[in-house]
């Protein structure tokens, strides 16, 4: 999904434009920029959603290497024994099935610029394989006995923490420090608030007109909604949300929160209604917006006041000064979530 960053990637990948104006999304622009020309291997961080394989390729469609291709493959979404095969190539005969000679992805990205994702998901022996790769800049098809030579950029891309992957001997330190070299860490949704309502109406309007729907509103219960959501499967979960219930609403021309799905719209008696003086006074109007905020966070969580807390950004003494404060009662849940 090209907008899952908050970049706007066309057909062809030529330019992006950003939607965003978070610092943090700013230092990545600035930092695409930067590299862009680079052939430094490039670790992209960032959780499912943020839109990893997005910085991979605005990386290579705005740098010298433009030109040539840009190759993705998932190292967790290919069986081990086919992956080799995948990344370095195969000779005729090497294994059953193998009826001709056949370059490996890296090959075919010769030129360009070769994305791994999801690299925490490689086997040792291929991590392996992939040093020798990045320090020699040579590949040995499977089946031959001579090197071939490759001109490839490498990006690579995880939600995994690396460093715990290597405390457990699931990864290797040295090809760690082979691909971190620069490092480029994506924000979750949660903590780049700022560019919500720009993502908002940039896809409002893209399935407006894919729907031909026109100009597309927004109740204001409905974005209250939307910007009290911690956004878990973040960017790309806002993406699918958007264009859910602009195809839910139909016709009408502004989206309420019966359009929302269940999870950002709970049960309507659990939110209190806005008090006679929230309409008309900016410090009662701010204190019905936290005291609203507060009740539909707690009972998303089930009213698990150190999960709700963590999500909501708030240290737990803060959030109990909140409820004390806005006078909300505490339920009668456990703080795992569960119970009594």
């Amino acid at each position: 999904m090209p907008e899952a960053l908050g970049f706007d990637l066309p057909a062809g990948g030529a330019e992006f434009a950003p939607i965003g104006r978070s610092p943090s999304i700013l230092r990545i622009f600035d930092l695409v920029d930067r590299v862009k020309d680079l052939d430094t291997p490039i670790l992209v961080y960032g959780e499912s959603g943020t839109g990893k394989e997005l910085i991979a390729r605005a990386i290579h469609f705005r740098g010298a290497r433009r030109m040539g291709r840009f190759v993705a493959v998932n190292c967790g979404a290919i069986p081990d024994h086919l992956l080799e095969s995948e990344l370095f190539g195969h000779a005729r005969g090497s294994f059953t099935g193998a009826m001709r000679d056949k370059p490996g992805l890296i090959e075919e990205a010769a030129g360009g610029t070769f994305f791994l994702d999801e690299i925490g998901d490689l086997s040792l022996p291929l991590q392996a394989k992939l040093l020798r790769v990045l320090q020699e800049k040579e590949i040995r098809r499977v089946g031959e006995t001579r090197m071939r030579t490759v001109d490839v950029r490498f990006v690579s891309a995880t939600n995994k923490h690396l460093e715990k992957e290597i405390a457990q001997g699931k990864f290797r330190e040295d090809l760690y420090y082979r691909l971190r070299i620069v490092t480029i860490d994506i924000p979750p949704l949660r903590e780049r608030r700022e560019d919500l309502e720009l993502l908002i109406r940039h896809f409002a309007e893209r399935y407006g007109a894919e729907l031909r729907r026109g100009r597309v509103a927004f109740a204001p219960a409905a974005l209250e909604l939307l910007h009290a959501y911690s956004w878990p499967g973040n960017v790309r979960e806002l993406q699918n949300e958007i264009q859910r219930c602009l195809i839910l609403s139909g016709e009408e021309r502004v989206v309420r929160p019966e359009h929302l799905s269940l999870s950002l719209s709970p049960d309507p008696e659990t939110v209190p209604p806005p008090t006679a003086d929230a309409a008309d006074n900016f410090f009662e109007a701010k204190a019905d917006f936290v005291r609203r905020f507060l009740y539909q966070a707690l009972h998303r969580y089930n009213y698990n006041k150190a999960r709700t807390a963590e999500e909501i950004g708030l240290s737990r003494q803060a959030l109990f000064k909140l409820m004390k404060k806005h006078k909300i009662a505490s339920q009668a849940v456990r703080e795992d979530g569960g119970r009594p």
